[in-house]
């Protein structure tokens, strides 16, 4: 397979740093993947040196694992470090939830809306990686219509293990109209600016994850730390 540069706006290191994640996250490469730098590079049609650089770079974020005299892997899924990242997400998103009952602008409701219409899409479709996407998107639009994206930002750096988590389990479940009902319901109630069921909402739709887990580490074991 050939995995040559998309063009990118920025560095060449950045640029494959930016697509090994992606791959990473995607579980294009999965838990476990041995990674060459001699192999990555000529994939990328690039030098040596940004892939070196990219790779430092995602064993910094514990995407990535350098093991001495064995070589460089994608990182085993850490539980631990996935129910962390859900128990920060369950805070802030129910409180942010809760902004949006209070005030949330109408340019952000509809974006709210288009969103959802394109989660419909992609249950009809079973398109998992998009699905993930949006999911993603849904709640990022929660944090910036209530003037809380920095907070959305620095949420991201403790979710790599978590969302690695939550790809696994639209590829291993494609019936995840469920997903798509809870954001639904979330629009709602914030239309209705109903608090406590927002709130309620978000609570469930962030504690899927645990009983997933469990799930997912008993058929995915050689996935999993």
């Amino acid at each position: 397979m050939d995995y040559q540069l998309r063009p990118q706006p920025f560095s060449t290191r950045d640029a494959v740093y930016t697509q090994l994640k992606e791959q990473i996250l995607k579980l294009e490469l999965p838990p476990g993947t041995p990674l060459s730098e001699n192999e990555t590079a000529l994939l990328f049609n690039v030098s040596r040196t940004p892939v070196r650089e990219s790779f430092l770079r995602l064993a910094q974020e514990g995407l990535v694992q350098v093991l001495p005299q064995r070589g460089t892997f994608v990182s085993l899924i850490d539980t631990m470090l996935v129910e962390e990242a859900r128990f920060m997400r369950e805070q802030l998103e129910k409180a942010v939830i809760l902004l949006a009952c209070d005030h949330f602008p109408e340019p952000f409701l509809l974006l709210l809306e288009e969103n959802l219409r394109r989660q419909e899409e992609c249950v009809r479709l079973e398109d998992d990686k998009s699905m993930l996407e949006l999911d993603d998107a849904f709640h990022r639009i929660l944090f910036d219509g209530t003037s809380k994206s920095h907070t959305w930002l620095i949420m991201q750096q403790m979710n790599a293990h978590l969302n690695r988590s939550r790809m696994l389990r639209l590829v291993d479940d494609h019936n995840y109209a469920h997903l798509y009902e809870q954001h639904r319901f979330m629009a709602d109630a914030i239309k209705a600016q109903d608090g406590p069921a927002a709130e309620r909402i978000m609570k469930e739709h962030l504690s899927l994850n645990i009983a997933d887990q469990a799930l997912l580490k008993e058929k995915y074991p050689n996935y999993y730390k």
